[in-house]
């Protein structure tokens, strides 16, 4: 794999750098889980049969979408300058942050599976996040 480019951009600014777009990733993944929480609790509030209309009025599920809206862009951002194969992996991170807030936002419990499933997406994340070698 080649490194990413360190010209300027069309724009004349210098492309994002690794560890720039890895953390940008990272609040992406924040974003996400608490865009999903949100949603979450949005949806617990709506009825059977919610409305269009309720759901737009709906704060917690339009604040959730809003943050994945704001995450998209960040995305982008991110992605713009560097390896897809190096940063997409970072973004299952966000079922780990799900199932953290789920314990203390819904009592959800996590059983001895659960967490080994957790443990091996983080492991995966550092597995897939590695250059290879030159």
């Amino acid at each position: 794999m080649e490194a990413a480019d360190t010209t300027a951009l069309p724009s004349g600014k210098k492309p994002m750098s690794k560890n720039a777009a890895l953390g940008l990733m990272l609040i992406c993944t924040v974003l996400s889980a608490i865009g999903q929480i949100l949603i979450k609790m949005g949806a617990n509030t709506l009825g059977a049969h919610a409305s269009p209309l309720a759901m737009l009025s709906n704060v917690p599920l339009v604040a959730g979408y809003g943050l994945y809206g704001i995450m998209t862009v960040l995305f982008i951002f991110a992605l713009r300058d560097q390896e897809l194969s190096i940063l997409f992996p970072i973004i299952s991170l966000s079922y780990v942050w799900v199932a953290g807030l789920s314990v203390w936002a819904f009592h959800d419990h996590l059983n001895a599976p659960r967490v080994a499933g957790i443990a091996i997406i983080i492991a995966g994340v550092f597995v897939l996040g590695k250059e290879g070698h030159k």
